[in-house]
């Protein structure tokens, strides 16, 4: 499915019936032992095919605080489903209303968001290669919605995105116009959908998963004439703020905390990926993770934000992703998921993590067949 996830496969690799959990340490006793649980959604597919590649298999993609997992995985006949696997580690699959099934044609559902009341947002592809958004609430049923302006030519992969939820049930996204331009968009508890753009952009990305928070804030990034990436705040009355870390060459939010605080990623004047925090009060520090035994800089990239400021994204070691957690206190925890390919640039990409600082996300086997994982400190 054409699912518009950032997954960094090509920027960083340019650089440089249920089944039960499989328990592990790291591998490396030189990272971090902490527990993590491997998983993959039943009737998920065991083969990475071409329709699918590199995303096939089981996806997650957002955690609750609660212990909840949303994700997608795509089944032996290349149809995405959306996916809840609860804290007690059961699954529920889910199609949206008037997601295309089709065999081999990779359409589908897609779970982005899920907020600590159950209700889950995410997009499906229709028959047609055209997008929708939807609300999925905890008794099953749904809502689906699209932004106005957004595109509907068939076949072209238009129309509306929904990446992030908050406790209040107001959703944000992106929509495509009938042009391929994306636009951001902000919907109401009630419905009402506003899209906007920071003044100068060209193309408007609305982070996702985590890139909402309950006072309505919103982050993520955009493109300017002159095809240079900015961050952007953009706040509940709608002033939007644009923002670059210090020495970027592009780069922008990934996420935002109920604090406020965001984090993200940006490529600094060496061509090296760092991430940053931003203070509500606009103040912004930067750091990488450095190789252990040399001191090497690695690439750096930091997709998620938790309450309390930990942070938990990649870095790039010999091409591959591994996985890290960063405390608000600066403390770092590498890990890996037990199966990860030590040769496939995905490796162990973590998507988010939560208040009790778990961290979900997947992992690239030795067939490029993706795999679900909770990291738990």
């Amino acid at each position: 499915m054409k699912q518009h996830i950032r997954t960094l496969v090509l920027s960083l690799a340019a650089l440089g019936a249920l089944a039960m959990p499989a328990l592990a340490s790291a591998r490396d006793p030189a990272l971090d032992h902490s527990q993590i649980i491997v998983f993959d959604a039943p009737n998920a597919g065991t083969a990475s095919v071409p329709e699918c590649a590199p995303f096939c298999g089981t996806q997650p993609l957002a955690n609750n605080d609660e212990g909840a997992i949303v994700g997608t995985y795509t089944d032996a006949n290349v149809v995405p489903h959306g996916f809840l696997r609860t804290p007690s580690g059961d699954f529920v699959s889910f199609d949206a209303p008037g997601a295309g099934l089709g065999a081999n044609l990779d359409e589908g559902t897609v779970a982005v968001a899920i907020n600590d009341l159950g209700v889950i947002a995410g997009q499906f592809e229709d028959a047609n290669i055209t997008f929708h958004g939807f609300i999925r609430y905890p008794d099953g049923s749904f809502v689906t919605f699209d932004a106005p302006g957004a595109g509907a030519v068939p076949g072209q992969g238009q129309g509306t995105l929904a990446y992030s939820l908050n406790l209040w049930g107001t959703t944000a996204g992106i929509y495509i116009d009938a042009s391929s331009v994306e636009h951001g968009f902000v919907r109401s508890p009630f419905g009402k959908i506003t899209g906007f753009d920071p003044p100068g952009s060209i193309y408007t990305f609305v982070c996702e998963e985590t890139c909402l928070n309950a006072a309505g804030e919103i982050t993520g990034s955009y493109f300017d004439a002159s095809g240079v990436e900015h961050g952007f705040l953009r706040e509940s009355d709608g002033t939007i703020t644009s923002f670059d870390p210090p020495g970027s060459l592009g780069g922008g939010g990934a996420s935002i905390n109920e604090e406020g605080t965001i984090t993200g990623y940006y490529a600094d004047t060496q061509g090296m990926y760092r991430g940053f925090l931003r203070s509500r009060e606009g103040a912004i520090s930067t750091f990488a993770l450095t190789d252990p035994a040399t001191g090497a800089v690695q690439n750096t990239a930091v997709f998620s934000i938790d309450l309390f400021g930990a942070v938990t994204g990649v870095y790039v070691d010999a091409g591959v992703f591994h996985g890290f957690s960063r405390s608000a206190g600066g403390k770092i925890a590498r890990f890996d998921a037990p199966g990860a390919c030590t040769s496939c640039t995905q490796g162990t990409r973590p998507s988010t993590n939560n208040a009790e600082g778990e961290v979900v996300g997947w992992e690239a086997d030795a067939n490029n067949l993706l795999h679900g994982f909770l990291w738990i400190p």
